[in-house]
């Protein structure tokens, strides 16, 4: 019964369609290219894809006798076929060829918006549209081409049928990647017939029609990823498959390939052919003999192809000294900051080894940038006041996270480098001090400064808090690359550039980019940064005299790390280009403890010599920078007893005016110790203290520096007395306990595990107390789950204790040589279970 009333709307509808096909055979032609479809095709001139030299780097080649490989639907997998049918048109065996309800739809649509911005196209139209139309009436949007278009898929519904209709579909579609027809995506995408492929390969390529570009997995994996999973969940919608089937199917990892062409830069060539269906009318690509003229740089280009192929080779070469490295892939961006152009594009080392996932574009692709986004982090702070001379703390801190999680950043060294100023925090790379000075300004500040930056990736991160400025976000190549081309030509966001102009068989041109600049920041804090990134000396204690880092022309650098050394990058650049490299895994396997500097960075010294054939100019500084002497250590005008100056520079409003008052001399009695002050007796000798801040302390007994000057007067510490008060935390930083004696470690809240594969015994956590002035206690108690556990007679006050399953209270107690009982607050952690036990 069912069936019948099916049949019977298509009836009702085939006479509707009859008439109005009638209609339209007395006012012109039904189709113009039926004889092609059913017949052969009219070859189209080549296209040629040319470098800023003129010299060729693809020849686009009429589609349907280039990657284009017409198959049988027998040949085509039953899912894929299923696939396509969920997802463009679920009623296409029911419908005549077009939907009522989808046109009424569409009309409704239409005619709230004043113009044609939905069409509601069923497979058949769609065949209809792109086959049987010529190119003029394909792309005309209006009302007539619709009906156009209906009536010939009316008819070939009667006259084709509708398998015939899904094999013409399949065959001709454009599936991205220079590919027509799924067999022709199927090898360029997984280098494979289509009849090999599965249901996760099925769902990737059947989501890609609606938006080749957008969906491309070579280049944007993650909307990929989020398309097919679009695709299955419509499959299962239909009855194809189940629930599950549609879960592991999206959950598989996908091997991508690509088959050979007779190219060069083939990820800039795939970038430029997406370009050109952005800015030229579908009909002039069609037409072909398009001369398109781009930015790249054949020469450069092939150097770069080079320095990493040689570099990867040397990282990878196993001896029985060193091992292999376990790093296949990397992506190079040149780009002049001047006028966006991109002067290099590497992708990959190799496009054709499917191995290592060749034909991904790793130039596009989201990996964590590491320390690499720090600079933005430290701009952001010089627009709300701080300098290259602000001192920040770099010392073990513990922020509570929106998770109520513990987070204590740990620097690359694994240690902590107490009172630091920001040129110092930002040319060694340190990671206590950039959290903490990102906590002082607030995430959105980083957010902010991305987004003008050009940065488009990170508007959904928020959920990663402050290690954002750590790199946990997820950033592309290109884009990072552009945004340190503004700090180099003084704070203009210049869009990248890939196409200079086009022009057709006749020299006429179709299409002229344009700068397109954007002000992004004040041009004097992106001096600032360059100042500090170009500065050899201060990066000399994390990175050594005559780094990689170092050119014989002034160079501003910046490298990152990610955790278990699955990126390395190093991005930087002169006043005349900006050079942005990254080396990895695409399949995001850990290398073998590879860093930027010896990852990325020996790439990007060989690159950045390779692109500057001349002497570059240096940085000009700007107008509005004053040179000041100061403290180096608090930043501010030097006293009389300040012994380590440095001339830093500052925005002209933010120089500093005020003394330092970190440094100051203490009066001595006869025997060295501090006079009393209100002590009138002669032969007082003075000695020069350092009033160290409050968050330094630990560190500064840690490291054995003077403490002298936190009993004395004007210290920002308080007395030792029972009950005194605690500095006062900023919020989300570590909730200190009272000053007088605090746990440094462990972290409040802290869960550590038992590490299976290593013996138990050798398992320890150290736990560590501080006392602003130790010489006034007697002794020191360490409690564990309310049991004394250990004691020391002297600082400093470390022990190892035995990682133990369970969860445990920590508290120190300590008496003082007046009697007083002094506490600390008590931290709780959890020890997990070993996995497996």
């Amino acid at each position: 019964m069912e069936h019948r009333a099916k049949r019977a709307k298509i009836t009702i509808a085939s006479l509707v369609g009859l008439v109005l096909m009638a209609f339209l055979l007395l006012r012109a032609p039904l189709w113009t290219r039926g004889s092609e479809i059913l017949g052969g095709r009219t070859l189209a001139p080549s296209s040629v894809i040319l470098d800023r030299h003129g010299r060729e780097l693809y020849e686009m080649i009429d589609p349907h006798t280039g990657l284009h490989h017409p198959a049988d639907l027998e040949d085509i997998p039953l899912i894929l076929r299923q696939a396509v049918i969920a997802t463009e048109d679920a009623s296409f065996y029911e419908n005549p060829g077009f939907s009522p309800r989808a046109i009424v739809r569409a009309l409704w649509t239409n005619f709230r918006h004043g113009r044609i911005v939905s069409g509601g196209s069923t497979i058949t139209q769609q065949v209809a549209r792109n086959v049987m139309l010529s190119p003029e009436a394909r792309y005309r949007r209006d009302w007539r081409r619709k009906v156009h278009e209906t009536a010939i898929a009316l008819w070939m519904t009667c006259s084709l049928g509708k398998e015939r209709i899904l094999a013409l579909y399949l065959n001709e579609t454009y599936f991205g990647n220079m590919a027509y027809g799924v067999e022709a995506a199927a090898r360029a995408y997984f280098g494979k017939p289509v009849a090999q492929l599965d249901l996760a390969e099925c769902a990737m390529l059947a989501g890609l029609p609606q938006s080749p570009a957008n969906y491309n997995p070579l280049t944007n994996l993650q909307a990929a990823k989020k398309r097919q999973k679009d695709v299955l969940s419509l499959m299962v919608k239909a009855g194809y498959i189940t629930t599950a089937q549609a879960e592991r199917a999206h959950q598989e990892p996908l091997q991508f390939a690509s088959e050979p062409l007779q190219i060069e830069a083939p990820h800039f060539c795939m970038m430029v052919r997406e370009r050109l269906g952005e800015v030229l009318e579908p009909a002039a690509l069609e037409r072909g003999g398009l001369r398109i003229h781009t930015t790249l740089d054949l020469s450069l280009q092939h150097a770069a192809e080079a320095h990493l192929r040689r570099h990867l080779e040397a990282l990878n070469h196993e001896t029985s000294e060193t091992p292999s490295h376990n790093v296949h892939n990397g992506a190079i961006v040149v780009m002049d900051p001047d006028t966006g152009h991109i002067r290099v594009l590497v992708g990959s080392p190799d496009y054709f080894d499917a191995k290592t996932s060749g034909a991904v574009n790793a130039a596009l692709s989201l990996r964590q940038p590491g320390s690499a986004i720090k600079p933005l982090t430290y701009a952001a702070a010089f627009e709300q006041g701080y300098s290259p001379a602000t001192p920040i703390a770099d010392v073990r801190t513990t922020y509570i996270t929106a998770e109520n999680e513990p987070y204590t950043p740990i620097n690359y060294d694994y240690k902590y480098h107490g009172l630091v100023s920001l040129r110092q925090a930002l040319a060694c790379s340190y990671n206590a001090a950039t959290v903490r000075l990102l906590d002082e300004i607030g995430t959105d500040q980083l957010f902010g400064m991305a987004r003008r930056l050009g940065i488009t990736t990170l508007s959904e991160s928020r959920s990663h808090g402050l290690a954002l400025t750590l790199g946990s976000g997820e950033v592309n190549l290109l884009e990072l690359t552009a945004a340190y081309a503004a700090f180099a030509n003084g704070g203009q966001r210049i869009e990248p550039r890939i196409i200079n102009y086009v022009e057709d068989a006749d020299g006429h041109i179709l299409y002229q980019s344009t700068i397109h600049a954007h002000p992004a920041l004040d041009e004097r804090i992106a001096y600032l940064i360059t100042d500090i990134l170009a500065d050899e000396y201060a990066r000399i204690p994390t990175f050594g005299e005559g780094s990689v880092l170092e050119l014989s022309f002034p160079a501003a650098a910046k490298t990152g790390t990610t955790t278990n050394w699955r990126d390395n990058w190093t991005v930087g650049y002169s006043s005349e280009f900006a050079v942005g490299v990254w080396v990895g895994n695409a399949n995001n396997e850990p290398m073998e403890r590879v860093s930027g500097v010896s990852g990325a960075a020996p790439v990007w010294n060989a690159t950045m010599r390779s692109v500057h054939r001349q002497q570059p100019a240096p940085f000009v500084r700007p107008d509005g920078i004053a040179e000041v002497e100061v403290c180096a250590l608090s930043g501010l005008l030097p006293n009389p007893t300040c012994q380590n100056r440095k001339t830093e520079v500052f925005l002209k409003e933010n120089a500093p005016s005020e003394r330092c008052a970190m440094h100051r001399l203490v009066p001595l009695d006869g025997d060295g110790a501090p006079a009393e002050i209100n002590d009138a007796g002669g032969g007082h000798t003075e000695q020069s203290v350092t009033l160290w801040p409050p968050e330094i302390l630990a560190w500064a007994q840690e490291e054995g520096r003077d403490l002298s000057g936190a009993s004395q007067e004007g210290s920002t510490w308080p007395s030792m007395a029972e009950g005194a008060a605690s500095p006062s935390a900023t919020e989300g930083r570590e909730h200190r306990e009272a000053a007088p004696l605090y746990l440094t470690n462990p972290t409040p809240n802290g869960r550590y595990a038992i590490a299976k594969e290593i013996p138990v015994a050798y398992q320890q956590l150290e736990v560590s107390a501080f006392a602003p002035s130790s010489g006034d206690l007697q002794e020191a108690s360490l409690f564990v789950d309310g049991q004394q556990w250990h004691t020391w007679t002297r600082p400093p006050y470390r022990v190892l204790w035995p990682l133990t399953e369970g969860e445990h209270t920590f508290h120190v107690r300590a008496l003082a040589h007046d009697g007083s009982i002094i506490r600390s607050a008590a931290r709780r952690i959890t020890v997990l279970p070993a996995e497996g036990k």
